[in-house]
């Protein structure tokens, strides 16, 4: 039978370094974000107190002290909320990558404004139908982007499930 051996006192102080680490990305949240991520009241209330702390030597305590609560707390679900935030996590990047090739089609294919709407029932179809209209001109004229950029910004909640007010699929409910 084997027995594990406790991790070294090394490795307990790159753990509790990686989540003080993490504890320090919190801090940089809004208030709102932090609320989002339902923390214990605790560590909540520490992250915000830590905010307003501006001396080195209180901060530094403050910042051991999160890491300290952070002990009690699954840090996976939290760093896959900061990943996407920063708009690193793989279903983001898919995400935007659908977002783009759903762009493309509308600006190529004029039949892809009634595909749309049929995939996603909500979506202004009229709305959505003058944008591709503004965007192909502007491209047509050698305007800069504008409408190029609306019409990204109009389908991205729509195609990617994170995006504030985000417009559900029907396969998703």
């Amino acid at each position: 039978m084997l027995s594990e051996d406790p991790p070294s006192k090394s490795q307990r102080k790159r753990e509790m370094h990686a989540l003080q680490d993490l504890g320090s990305a919190l801090v940089a949240l809004s208030p709102a974000q932090i609320r989002q991520l339902n923390l214990p009241d605790l560590l909540g209330q520490a992250l915000l107190d830590a905010k307003s702390l501006r001396a080195h030597g209180a901060v530094r305590r403050q910042m051991q002290y999160i890491g300290k609560l952070m002990r009690n707390v699954d840090p996976a679900p939290i760093q896959e909320f900061l990943d996407r935030l920063a708009g690193t996590s793989q279903e983001a990047t898919a995400a935007l990558h659908r977002t783009e090739r759903w762009r493309e089609r509308l600006m190529t294919d004029v039949t892809a404004v009634d595909d749309f709407a049929r995939e996603f029932p909500t979506v202004d179809r009229q709305q959505l139908r003058q944008l591709v209209l503004a965007a192909q001109k502007e491209k047509t004229l050698g305007k800069p982007p504008r409408q190029y950029r609306a019409l990204f910004r109009t389908l991205i909640p729509f195609l990617d499930p994170h995006a504030p007010g985000q417009a559900h699929h029907d396969d998703d409910a």
